[in-house]
C-alpha cells in the first residue's frame, strides 16, 4: 500500500510523535511505502503536489520535538470548490495514494469526510490543544498546553501579589472551555471563565472587591470563547477562505475595561496566544500520541477506513470519521469538575 500523512489546522505537541508512530508501525508490520504530505491538505492542492518519503530513519528522533516536520496549514480547504476538488483528485491519482492518514482538529476531520467525494480513504488522528473533539475524551497536545497554561498562571499570581492586582489570563479554546477549566484549576485561578457559561459582570465585581479586602489580589482565567451575559463573542478577525473563518479573541482586553472602573485595584491582561500551542510534549502527549499513531497504522492495515482513532472510558479505540465531523465536544454543565471547583471556591461568573 501506499499511504499519505498530513497535519492539518494549528499546530501541537505530539503531533511529530504521531507521525512517527504511524510510519514505523505501517513499514514494520505493514509492508507499506509511506509519504508525507506537505502543510496539510495543501500540498495536495497545487498543480504539482508537495510530498515526501518517510523513511524509518526520516521519522528517528523526533519523538519529542514540538510543532511538525511535515508543516500545516488552517486555511487550506480542498473543499473549497469544484476545481480545487478535482485537482487534488488528480494529485492523489498521480501519487497513487491508497489511505491517506490525516492527523488534525474537528475541522480537518470535517474536510477528511468531505473528501469521501472523490473516492479517497483516510483515516483520522484527533489533534487538538483545545481538547473539543468529539467522541473522544483526550486529544494528544491537551496535556501539554495544560501545563503550560497552569505554570504561566503561577509566575502571573507572582506579579499579582507583588502589586496587588488583579490579573486576566486568555486561554485558547475556541468554543470549549476545557483548556481554560483544566488549566485555571492545576494554576489556581480565582475565577474561571468559560464558553459554556456566560458570566455575570457584577458577580465577579463583587469577587474582586471581596478580595481586595483579604488576599488583595486576584487571578481570572478566562477562555476566549467566554462571553458576558447578553453581549457577543469577541471576534479577533474574520478569514474568509479558511474552512473556520471566524479567530476569536481579546475578551481579556474586554472583560479588564468593564472591570476596571468598579475596583480600587489595577487590573492588566495577559493574552497567552501560540505559546500554548509550543514547546516540547509532556510525557503523557508523547505515549497518547504513540498509541494514537501505532492504532492508526493498525486501521490502515486491517481495511478500517474512514475511521478516526478515539480514548474513550480510557481505552484506545475507533469511531467513524461521519460521527466528528462537523460537531464539537464542549464541557457539560454537570461536568464533575466544575463541582469539585465551586465547591473549593472557584467562582464561575453566574449570577
Amino acid at each position: 500500500m501506499r499511504v499519505g500523512v498530513l497535519t492539518g489546522g494549528g499546530d501541537c505537541p505530539g503531533l511529530n510523535a504521531v507521525i512517527r508512530a504511524v510510519t514505523k508501525s505501517l513499514i514494520n508490520h505493514g509492508q507499506c511505502e509511506v509519504l508525507g504530505i506537505a502543510d496539510g491538505f495543501e500540498g495536495l492542492m497545487g498543480k504539482k503536489p508537495h510530498v515526501k518519503p518517510l523513511s524509518w530513519d526520516e521519522v528517528s528522533g523526533i519523538l519529542h520535538l514540538g510543532g511538525t516536520i511535515l508543516g500545516t496549514s488552517n486555511s487550506a480547504n480542498p473543499l473549497r470548490d469544484e476545481a480545487t476538488l478535482e485537482q487534488v483528485e488528480r494529485n492523489v491519482k498521480t501519487l497513487g495514494l491508497d489511505v491517506v492518514v490525516v492527523i488534525g482538529g474537528d475541522g480537518t476531520m470535517s474536510l477528511a469526510h468531505g473528501l469521501r467525494r472523490i473516492g479517497l480513504h483516510c483515516v483520522g488522528v484527533p489533534k487538538t490543544i483545545d481538547n473539543d473533539i468529539a467522541n473522544c475524551e483526550r486529544s494528544f497536545g491537551f496535556d501539554t498546553a495544560v501545563a503550560t497554561v497552569a505554570e504561566s498562571l503561577r509566575r502571573i499570581e507572582n506579579t499579582a501579589m507583588s502589586h496587588h492586582r488583579v490579573m486576566i489570563v486568555e486561554t485558547m479554546g475556541r468554543h470549549a472551555g476545557w483548556l481554560a477549566l483544566e488549566s485555571g484549576i492545576a494554576g489556581a485561578a480565582d475565577i474561571i471563565l468559560l464558553p459554556e457559561i456566560d458570566y455575570d459582570l457584577q458577580t465577579i465585581i463583587q469577587v474582586c472587591q471581596k478580595r481586595e479586602q483579604r488576599q488583595r489580589y486576584t487571578i481570572i482565567c478566562i477562555g476566549e470563547g467566554a462571553k458576558e451575559s447578553g453581549q457577543n463573542l469577541t471576534v479577533r478577525e474574520r478569514i474568509e477562505a479558511s474552512p473556520d473563518p471566524v479567530r476569536l479573541g481579546g475578551v481579556g482586553h474586554v472583560l479588564r475595561e468593564r472591570l476596571q472602573p468598579h475596583l480600587k485595584s489595577e487590573v492588566r491582561t495577559t493574552v497567552l496566544g501560540h505559546v500554548q500551542r509550543g514547546g516540547d510534549p509532556t510525557p503523557f502527549d508523547r505515549v497518547l500520541a504513540t498509541q494514537f499513531g501505532h492504532h492508526a497504522a493498525q486501521l490502515v492495515q486491517s481495511g478500517r477506513l474512514g475511521h478516526m482513532v478515539t480514548l474513550q472510558n480510557g481505552r484506545i479505540g475507533s469511531v467513524a470519521i461521519a460521527d466528528v465531523a462537523n460537531t464539537q465536544r464542549t464541557v457539560p454543565l454537570d461536568s464533575p469538575l466544575l463541582t469539585m471547583a465551586r465547591d473549593i471556591g472557584i467562582c464561575f461568573g453566574e449570577a
